[in-house]
């Protein structure tokens, strides 16, 4: 006979959000450098309409833009 394997999920990890503790400021930074390096140019990244769902996740609006510098 096979032993079956039982997963036991942690509820009290799955209910606490630690997205809530993240800096939106520091997120819309951290994307806008990896696309900018992605790309090869500047880019900015705005994040708004953020929800916070029950289970660890978020949904919400990215907008990637490139930085236009009148001086270049």
């Amino acid at each position: 006979m096979s032993e079956s394997k039982e997963k036991t999920v942690d509820v009290d990890k799955l209910l606490k959000n630690k997205l809530k503790n993240v800096s939106i400021g520091e997120l819309e930074e951290k994307i806008a450098n990896v696309v900018s390096e992605m790309v090869g140019e500047d880019y900015k990244c705005t994040i708004n309409e953020v929800k916070y769902t029950l289970f660890s996740g978020a949904d919400l609006h990215v907008k990637i833009e490139l930085t236009y510098n009148a001086e270049e």
